[in-house]
């Protein structure tokens, strides 16, 4: 498959989802840093990302969705957890959460736990809702800096198909990583959103 550099339209997002149903590798900006990400249920393409990232395969994979629709097919969702997404998705929070599909359970080699955000950025969402899946982690070697620029992502990172240029983006950091357990707020990662403020809601 040819590497392509693009920019987020209409036509281009029809053209990637194509590419990605086919089982291509896409990188491309959210209201982060810069994601990459293909086909959850496509092996290939996920055996190709822990391989790009230099990941190891106990490291899981997040997972990007389009809707509220889409987790609940994907997990189960108790009321704090309700509560998180309607007022954070979408945004800067990546959710821990339990699963119950089967098939991507198989597909990731997950356990019982499933890591989802739908991340607020016009472009990504555009193709998450054709889409409605993509894997989603940070578009770079695992253990160094994440990238905001797209100039140094892509010399960082050779082995995509399509590369999504939306620009530079303003925060140099992942989302907030959490888990909600026994009715509170368990954070996996610091992120610009705090636990105080997840605190306010549950």
């Amino acid at each position: 498959m040819l590497k392509i550099d693009t920019c987020c339209n209409e036509l281009n997002i029809k053209s990637i989802t194509t590419i990605v149903k086919n089982g291509g590798v896409i990188i491309f900006p959210t209201d982060t840093i810069y994601g990459i990400g293909c086909d959850p249920h496509n092996s290939k393409a996920v055996e190709r990302i822990y391989k790009i990232k230099k990941r190891q395969k106990n490291k899981l994979l997040p997972i990007l969705v389009y809707s509220y629709n889409e987790i609940s097919k994907l997990a189960i969702i108790n009321k704090a957890e309700d509560k998180i997404i309607r007022k954070f998705f979408p945004g800067q929070i990546t959710l821990i959460l339990n699963i119950k599909d089967n098939k991507i359970k198989k597909m990731l080699k997950l356990d019982n736990k499933i890591a989802i955000r739908i991340p607020n950025n016009k472009c990504i969402l555009k193709l998450l809702k054709e889409c409605k899946l993509l894997v989603g982690t940070s578009a770079n070697i695992s253990g160094e800096n994440s990238f905001i620029d797209p100039i140094e992502c892509k010399k960082k990172i050779q082995r995509y198909d399509v590369f999504i240029d939306g620009g530079k983006g303003t925060i140099n950091k992942g989302s907030t990583i959490i888990e909600v357990v026994n009715n509170k707020i368990i954070v996996i990662r610091d992120g610009e959103i705090t636990r105080h403020e997840l605190e306010k809601i549950i």
